[in-house]
This record gives C-alpha cells, structure tokens and sequence, in this order.
C-alpha cells in the first residue's frame, strides 16, 4: 500500500526523512508587525530570533486554514492509496482541528493523528510509521500503533520566556506573575498534549539537571528505552553540553538534539530546552 504522510511545519525530521517524496509539511504562519511568513519557508529560525530581538512587539502565529488541507488532499489522493496526515498537540494548536475538517471534505483515505506533542518526538511518530509500512504492516494497524505511541511520550521543557508563553496564551496571567515575581523557572511537562507545571526551581541551571534527573529515573524504571531527544531554542551549546554527559552514563542509548522551529520559538523563547522520549 503506498502512503502519503501530511504533518505541519511545527515537525522536526530526521536527515533520512527530510528530502522524503511521500511526506508533505504544510507550513503554519507567522505575524511580525502585521507582516506574514510562512513557517520554514519564509524564516530560518536564526532569522526569526533576529527578528524577534530587533521588533517592538512580540510575533504571533496561527494555523493552516482548512481549505488549505482540503486542496493539498485533493491534490495527492490520486497518487496514494491512503493518507496519514499526523499533527501537532490539539490543545496547543488548532492545526490538528483544521486538518480534519479539510480531510472531510475529500473523498480519500484520511486519517488525521493528534500526536499530542510537536518537534522530534512528532517527526519519530512518522518515521515509525514509515518503518511500519515498510514492512508491510496493514493501514489501519499502523494508524493504531501511531495513535498509541502518541499517548506513551514523556516531554519536559524549561520556557526561554514566561512572557512569551503567557503573552501567546499558553500560561494564565497568575502563573507568570508568580514565576516572574519570584525570578521562578517551572519545569513544564505535556500531559495528554497539554502544558503542565512539573516542578518549580529557582535557576535554569537547576531546571536543566533536575530534567535530565527525571529521565535518568525512567531509564532506570525501564531500561528498554533507547533514544532520548534534547530539544532547544538558540543555545545548541547547551544540549551538546548535556548530550555529551549523557553518552558516558549511557553509551547505547540514541540521543538526537533537535532545535525548535520559528512557530515554537514565538511561544517559548530562545533559551527554550527540553528533554523527551517514547516509553
């Protein structure tokens, strides 16, 4: 069965899969001083953190519309014969909302995956469903392993900046005046696609290690995990930093590092870093 595999700009994908003729990216988009940029196309992600130094308000983004979706489906059906089209968190964007309805209105094959997350561990979901179909596993058997994959993810991230996350709406007003106030760096986690509080640290220094503590916990809880992924905003240095530590405590597990997308970077911020991986 040839598969066509849709997901959105907010994706991070392997070297092996970023040239792939049967994945499609619509782009989400970008607004800067009420000018519009598609996301990946238009702005690199160090162009985006210039920008965002440089502009006097604060960038917005917002989904694909569902025309969007229905024209791109339309456009491939024929080609396929079904279509896996696998989205960022429902409950941190409406991207995956408008890729449905733009799949209904398409006579095809459509199943759209919330996969309650965004960045690498999304781009692993398709690469394991490729893997999947590669080896000849059934259509709806795939959708099912992806569906529940998309609920067995463990994601910890220390926000760059309070005010962006707030100011974008994924932080009530209380939250960031307290961790403002306080000068305090919460650890946030994604439970069931939604930002959590974890724990709250005085520095990003402690966040960090106290991140990296929880998942030396898990890998201990379950040694069958093997590939970690460090995500980050504008400080690489960072996640090679704790990379590097990590490889010697752990020499077979995959560690992937993996720098978040400009539609990310609007709500997060550049000192953005964050831990995740598949149980």
């Amino acid at each position: 069965m040839k598969i066509a595999w849709v997901t959105d700009s907010t994706v991070y994908l392997d070297e092996h899969l970023k040239d792939h003729p049967d994945i499609y990216i619509v782009p989400l988009l970008i607004m800067f001083n009420d000018k519009e940029y598609l996301d990946g196309k238009d702005l690199t992600l160090e162009e985006f953190f210039q920008k965002l130094e440089s502009s006097p308000q604060l960038p917005t983004s917002s989904q694909p519309a569902v025309g969007v979706f229905a024209e791109l489906y339309e456009s491939i059906k024929d080609k396929y014969d079904a279509i896996i089209s696998v989205h960022l968190s429902s409950k941190l964007s409406g991207t995956y909302s408008s890729s449905l309805q733009g799949s209904q209105m398409v006579d095809a094959q459509i199943s759209v995956i919330d996969s309650k997350i965004l960045s690498l561990p999304m781009g692993k979901l398709i690469s394991r469903g490729i893997q999947l179909q590669e080896e000849g596993t059934e259509y709806n058997a795939i959708v099912e392993e992806l569906t529940r994959l998309a609920n067995h993810h463990e994601t910890y991230v220390t926000i760059g900046s309070l005010e962006q996350l707030h100011r974008g709406g994924r932080m009530n007003a209380a939250q960031f005046l307290i961790g403002s106030a306080l000068k305090i760096k919460p650890i946030l986690y994604v439970n069931d696609g939604e930002l959590e509080t974890a724990e709250k640290v005085r520095t990003e220094k402690k966040a960090h290690q106290r991140m990296v503590d929880i998942f030396v916990k898990a890998k201990a809880e379950d040694p069958s995990i093997s590939n970690l992924s460090l995500i980050y905003g504008r400080t690489p240095d960072v996640a090679n930093v704790w990379k590097e530590r990590l490889q010697v405590d752990f020499p077979d597990l995959e560690i992937q590092l993996c720098p978040l997308g400009p539609v990310i970077g609007v709500h997060a911020g550049a000192n953005t870093f964050g831990i995740s991986w598949y149980q």
